[in-house]
């Protein structure tokens, strides 16, 4: 039949009209196979006769269907069970779509594979958590857009590396790493060469004391533990003095060995 409005993105799953059971002249208790709220949601039927509910039968816990006197024993199905208020049909959201909604509550936990967005109204920065990694290669670049991002590092299987956009385009652009379990393996946050990474002491007055310069490269060593994290921020579109290494924690007891600069 024709219809005005887009295609159903996934159809209803509809409800049983009726199930049928047989008796053996000792089982009182059956499974239905619709939840339902109380004894009058459904209609009875045994070797023809209608049960009246609450006397001839009960609902417990929304699907057992338990008669007071066991159904006789007859060839065939003699048990006849019609829904007459189940509850609602449910509709499956397809797994390879993406779904939107302005609203959403979560009584249980969340879970989220790959990357994931937070984007609070009106403002800025958001925040991309991006996927766990086993290993970046130099080919892999950050972008502008993901500023804000927070990129997460498990044991690492072997040395890896990551690169950092090009300063001119990513002006004031900041990224955090974590360390989700022991490295293993150097894991380097690197420029594109001309560029340098500086680390310095923040003193509160502007004038901050630079203690190195001239990086080409920071991460953490294969040493670094879980929880060790630095900041990357793009402070100036000079090559010199392009990025920052800041807000680090070594995330080891004697607070060296974990995070370097080279």
């Amino acid at each position: 039949m024709a219809y005005i409005g887009n295609t159903a993105a996934s159809r209803f799953v509809s409800n049983r009209a009726a199930s049928v059971y047989s008796g053996d002249g000792s089982t009182v208790a059956f499974t239905l196979e619709q939840v339902v709220t109380q004894d009058e949601d459904i209609l009875v039927s045994v070797d023809g006769v209608v049960q009246e509910p609450s006397v001839g039968y009960a609902v417990s816990s929304g699907t057992t269907l338990t008669f007071t006197a066991a159904p006789s024993t007859n060839s065939g199905n003699n048990i006849f069970v019609y829904y007459l208020a189940s509850q609602a049909g449910t509709v499956g959201h397809p797994s390879t779509q993406a779904l939107s909604a302005t609203n959403g509550t979560f009584s249980g936990t969340l879970g989220v594979t790959g990357a994931a967005t937070f984007t609070a109204q009106g403002q800025s920065p958001r925040v991309n958590v991006l996927a766990q990694v086993t290993g970046y290669t130099s080919g892999t670049v950050l972008t502008a857009a993901q500023s804000g991002a927070i990129v997460t590092f498990p044991a690492m299987g072997g040395a890896a590396t990551l690169s950092l956009p090009a300063c001119a385009g990513c002006l004031g652009a900041t990224y955090t790493f974590v360390m989700l379990g022991t490295a293993g393996n150097d894991v380097d946050i690197i420029t594109n060469g001309s560029e340098k990474i500086i680390g310095c002491v923040p003193k509160g007055d502007g004038d901050n004391a630079g203690i190195a310069d001239a990086n080409d490269s920071a991460g953490f060593d294969a040493n670094a533990v879980v929880g060790s994290s630095f900041k990357i921020t793009c402070i100036s579109t000079t090559a010199a003095l392009a990025f920052l290494l800041h807000d680090v924690i070594d995330g080891l007891a004697a607070n060296t060995g974990g995070i370097n600069l080279k």
